[in-house]
């Protein structure tokens, strides 16, 4: 392709990234829901997380399923101000007690709730929260209200398998990660740092 050639085609490619950069002028929060059967949900919305941290944002986690396992987006985001609630039964597969496994998943809820309502937060993860509404630990019109009654500025960030299509339908940006390949898949153990 000669240089005036690929001038043009990339002139063309600005023009028309430009025009919708100028037509995207609403400033608000926004819900990102990161799902699939891939890695990286919870690593891509903690990155978001990150993110919004290094540029001053006040950002609140809820992890449900997560447990008391060392937990390195904890460590990290922790002690420069992001608070974070556990739900402290861990895998709902190990303890195998829906009562008490919706005890907990309610008592962290609440968590979420306050955060949801909270003006002074930019950002809240709610990791790993479709699991929730898929076993029926949290009604699934309770999380929907609180998503849309949150605070117009503030963004939600919901990771897990298999999220609830009205959830799908509220959510401004949805991303499925899709396995190809995987480690574990071939015997290799979860890895600190790496995969949790």
């Amino acid at each position: 392709m000669s240089d005036q050639r690929y001038r043009e085609r990339q002139q063309r490619v600005k023009e028309k990234v430009d025009s919708r950069v100028a037509n995207a002028r609403e400033e608000r929060g926004i819900i990102i829901v990161f799902t699939g059967n891939g890695k990286g949900k919870t690593t891509a919305a903690f990155g978001t997380a990150a993110r919004a941290t290094g540029h001053g944002k006040k950002v609140g986690a809820i992890q449900f399923i997560k447990g008391t396992w060392p937990n390195g987006e904890r460590n990290l985001l922790e002690p420069l101000g992001v608070e974070f609630q556990v739900m402290a039964t861990g895998f709902t597969w190990e303890t195998q007690n829906r009562e008490s496994d919706t005890a907990a998943c309610q008592a962290v809820w609440q968590h979420a709730e306050r955060m949801l309502a909270d003006p002074a937060l930019d950002m809240v993860v709610l990791d790993e929260l479709t699991y929730m509404v898929a076993y029926d630990y949290l009604p699934l019109e309770t999380v929907l209200s609180a998503l849309k009654n949150r605070p117009a500025s503030q963004t939600v960030i919901i990771t897990g398998r298999g999220c609830h299509r009205d959830i799908l339908e509220l959510a401004d940006t949805v991303s499925e990660l899709r396995p190809v390949k995987h480690a574990f898949e071939a015997g290799v153990k979860a890895q600190i740092g790496i995969d949790y």
